[in-house]
């Protein structure tokens, strides 16, 4: 009798000694598991937004009114080159381009003969009724986009800066004009200024330290 007791009482305590090491391991894998866990997952790095860079472009809009008499209204900057034409009615319309090459050439032979209203006295360019249309669009800001080689030749004539003034409804249509496309220039030349600092490696902070690093050095489970 006494054997038996001793014999049930031993398997009791191998059970509970067998779940004691069960629990035990159980414990260890989830201790295990949680601290591989605990790592700080990797931070993708963001796409920097690139700097925005404005083409130097212009839209210029020009009326004619009275009939043969043409003058600049509006002018903005813009990514590409377009000149809109309005008559004294009020009707719109965009000059194609094989239009616009049309009058920049013939434009272009009347300043190489020294015939351009471009070139001669601003007294003498009012007498005579203006530039005309091709003189007023090079006159414009979208000169140097539409006529480059034209306007080259024109930028050191002291009469075409002169006329140029001229070619605007007014002075405040002038002023709006130049404030615009200046403030374009410095955002342009802002943009660049930053994507180059960002190029060179200024002004970056050092990378975060990843969770390997800490692994290695025995913290973090």
């Amino acid at each position: 009798m006494n054997n038996l007791k001793g014999t049930l009482v031993n398997k009791h305590i191998k059970k509970i000694s067998n779940y004691a090491m069960i629990g035990g391991m159980s414990a260890v894998v989830i201790a295990t598991l949680t601290g591989c866990g605990s790592d700080t997952p990797k931070e993708e790095p963001k796409a920097e937004a690139k700097p925005v860079i404005q083409k130097e472009g212009a839209t210029v809009t020009i009326e004619e009114k009275p009939v043969g008499t043409f003058k600049i209204i509006d002018e903005v900057p813009s990514v590409s080159s377009r000149v809109i034409l309005k008559d004294e009615n009020g009707t719109e319309r965009i000059l194609s381009q094989p239009e616009i090459d049309k009058l920049i050439a013939e434009e272009e032979k009347k300043v190489d003969s020294g015939t351009s209203n471009l070139t001669k006295n601003p007294d003498e360019v009012k007498e005579s009724g203006g530039l005309g249309l091709a003189g007023t669009l090079m006159a414009s800001m979208a000169a140097g986009m539409l006529g480059a080689a034209l306007m080259n030749k024109l930028s050191n004539n002291q009469n075409y800066q002169n006329n140029r003034r001229g070619s605007y409804r007014s002075s405040s249509t002038y002023s709006r004009s130049q404030n615009s496309f200046s403030k374009a220039r410095a955002n342009n030349a802002a943009a660049k200024a930053s994507g180059a600092t960002k190029r060179s490696g200024f002004g970056k902070s050092s990378p975060a330290k990843t969770s390997s690093s800490t692994r290695s050095s025995g913290f973090g489970g």
